[in-house]
């Protein structure tokens, strides 16, 4: 949902006219595009820093990654609310990384339903704060040649107060039979590893990116229900010659010790996973993806892509429904903004099969899906 920086007033400034700095402070407009939102306006202030710990030698660059705090507030056309503010924080040259988000949201959504009951598109509205830290230590030793990359280790909590605040009049989510259909408090505690080895956080090249979690939800931690989640989220990176790479991404999702509501539940669509799918098409209790993107840089900022996903669900019968799978594809152009490699994204994504509401989209943001 928060993926934007776009379309700011640093798409006029040249991509390599700066040198890295320990501090510096943007403020900029928004707007960006998806299908949840249509188009979103707001402003926001982002903040770049690194740490007077955080070692430079004399015309050298930092060895730290670069932290980065944003604060922001967007309306949409589809009368959506949005204060945010997501963070990646790098300490102590990088022995030390958090990131996460605070946030609070008036959204409305469209609800296609669960499993493999598939109902009509039902809108409803829902308002909800939203806590998510992530907090890792390196486990591995610190090679100076590569900062910010080996192995990391630590713990995470996020918070969820899902107050629904109007649905379709006999709908799915009236009859009271979807679990959270009516709300839901989530309050969840867990721990995980992460592995960078990519040559650029923000368009890589090479290298890979691992995420795993696992992450409880009880009343021990305030979550008025009780499940249990499991997530793997890699994404390995593979140069094809000077100018093209192609991109992987591999998802498991699993939802187990108790029934979720469905806004916990793993699924496809939106702009990160499975793009041309409404998000949350799709939802089950468990979920595979992959996901290709072949990247090509065209001439100076200007590149394109083409992609392709194929997911499937299932539960705790049957634990994928390999027999129905969910595809998409798409294309999209890309426009470098800065010198570190960070692009504006436009793309187009469809589903397969086809249908009318919630299986294409345009999405208009920054920086790539994975």
């Amino acid at each position: 949902m928060v993926n934007a920086l776009l379309l700011s007033i640093t798409l006029l400034t040249p991509p390599d006219s700066m040198a890295p700095k320990r501090f510096s402070l943007l403020p900029l407009p928004l707007i960006y595009y998806t299908p949840e939102t249509r188009f979103s306006f707001g402003v926001a202030a982002t903040a770049t820093f690194r740490f007077r710990n955080d070692t430079a030698s004399q015309g050298s660059p930092f060895r730290a990654r670069p932290s980065q705090v944003t604060v922001g507030a967007a309306y949409t056309q589809n009368k959506q609310l949005l204060f945010y503010i997501p963070f990646q924080i790098f300490y102590k040259n990088n022995l030390y990384f958090a990131n996460g988000e605070l946030g609070y949201y008036r959204y409305n959504y469209y609800f296609f339903g669960q499993g493999q009951r598939d109902v009509p598109a039902e809108l409803y509205g829902v308002n909800f704060p939203r806590v998510r830290v992530n907090v890792f230590r390196r486990i591995t030793k610190a090679d100076p040649a590569k900062p910010g990359r080996g192995l990391y280790a630590g713990i995470r909590y996020q918070y969820e107060n899902y107050d629904v605040t109007s649905i379709a009049p006999n709908g799915e989510l009236a009859s009271g039979n979807v679990p959270g259909g009516l709300g839901s408090l989530l309050s969840g505690a867990g721990t995980g590893l992460f592995y960078d080895s990519r040559d650029n956080v923000f368009y890589p090249n090479r290298g890979v990116v691992a995420d795993l979690t696992y992450l409880t939800q009880g009343r021990a931690v305030g979550s008025q229900v009780r499940f249990d989640r499991y997530v793997a989220d890699m994404s390995s990176y593979h140069p094809l010659g000077s100018r093209a790479t192609l991109a992987l991404n591999y998802v498991l999702s699993v939802t187990g010790g108790g029934d979720a509501p469905f806004n916990a539940l793993s699924l496809l669509g939106g702009t990160k996973r499975s793009r041309g799918y409404y998000e949350g098409r799709f939802r089950d209790e468990n979920m595979a993806l992959l996901q290709a993107e072949l990247r090509l840089r065209v001439w100076r900022r200007l590149g394109v892509v083409a992609f392709g996903s194929i997911g499937t669900l299932g539960n705790r019968s049957d634990f994928l429904r390999l027999n129905d799978p969910k595809a998409a594809y798409g294309a999209g152009l890309r426009f470098r903004v800065n010198r570190d490699l960070v692009n504006l994204r436009l793309d187009y994504g469809r589903g397969i099969p086809y249908a009318s509401l919630g299986s294409s989209g345009v999405y208009l943001t920054i920086g790539e899906a994975f």
